[in-house]
């Protein structure tokens, strides 16, 4: 066997999302078809919480930070593929497939802390509501945000340089339309690696500690709006908890399926669906269900849709 190291690999080949051109031509009209609502989805977000001050709270300061994950997660992934089947290519560099994992992990494990942190928020909202000031100042805020920042940098950034640190001796054909470990790792000499096996295993737990404490988190949170006596309370709750917690079990549900699934469920045509889904579709979703469920955020948006509006 030959051995490849990481300076005779100029380049990977990523997974052709099809054969035949007409379809990769549609799969790129697709992709844009999804990529450009989710930019502009997200991007009126970020812009409505940024110039509407009646909307500077906690809630809505997650928000801000949760549509920039999402704006960068579709920009890790989205406009190589494009690129790929527009150009009928799969190739990427070998720092540019680097640097597209580093930037997946980074904003999927920012994804999940800032959903953690949001089910924290809803916690003290509807449990702790007269400590609500305290837990929940600007301070605090910003130090919650800036934690899952940092955790997610830090982890993204040990298993980027782990992973590209692997000597390879299985060619350079990724089994993925995006750069990610899994597909790194079958290319790699060494069947079983302890460092990464390490680091998987610390970010699952990681994980699962995030998954346990938002669902511990909405058991105590449900069961706090049901002891509300007016309907209308309760409706109110609701609408603030359930836009959150379709977004948490669209993002864990397809993350979770993609990679815990068994090896003999896995085929190349299901592996990319899944991938889609959670690394796509679930961005592209976050904006609408969120602005279908909130009045206020969708107030502030059509306030600064208004103006472009009238000038047409």
């Amino acid at each position: 066997q030959q051995m490849f190291n990481s300076s005779s690999i100029s380049h990977f080949l990523l997974l052709a999302l099809a054969d035949r051109r007409q379809l990769q031509l549609l799969h790129f009209c697709l992709l844009l078809a999804i990529s450009l609502p989710a930019l502009l989805g997200n991007g009126l977000i970020i812009s409505a919480v940024a110039c509407g001050h009646h909307l500077h709270t906690p809630m809505f300061f997650f928000l801000l930070n949760l549509a920039l994950t999402d704006l960068g997660s579709i920009c890790t992934t989205v406009p190589k593929a494009m690129h790929n089947s527009l150009s009928n290519t799969t190739t990427i560099s070998y720092t540019g497939c680097a640097a597209q994992l580093f930037f997946f992990l980074f904003f999927l494990g920012s994804e999940l802390s800032l959903l953690t942190v949001m089910c924290y928020d809803r916690y003290v909202s509807i449990c702790k509501p007269l400590h609500y000031g305290t837990l929940l100042g600007s301070r605090a805020c910003a130090h919650m945000a800036a934690a899952a920042w940092a955790s997610a940098f830090l982890n993204a950034l040990m298993h980027t340089a782990n992973t590209f640190s692997l000597p390879l001796c299985h060619g350079n054909a990724l089994g993925q339309f995006f750069c990610e470990i899994p597909q790194i790792l079958k290319l790699s000499c060494s069947h079983s690696n302890l460092r990464e096996l390490g680091l998987i295993v610390g970010s699952l737990c990681l994980g699962l500690g995030c998954f346990v404490f938002i669902v511990f988190s909405y058991v105590q949170v449900f069961r706090a709006v049901l002891r509300i006596p007016s309907e209308q309370g309760r409706h109110k709750a609701f609408s603030t908890c359930l836009p959150h917690l379709a977004v948490v079990s669209l993002f864990i549900t397809t993350a979770a399926i993609a990679h815990l699934k068994p090896s003999s469920l896995s085929s190349p045509s299901l592996d990319l669906a899944l991938s889609v889904l959670y690394s796509v579709v679930a961005p592209a979703l976050n904006p609408l269900i969120y602005s279908l469920r909130n009045q206020e955020l969708k107030a502030q948006v059509w306030r600064l849709m208004t103006p472009c509006f009238q000038k047409h």
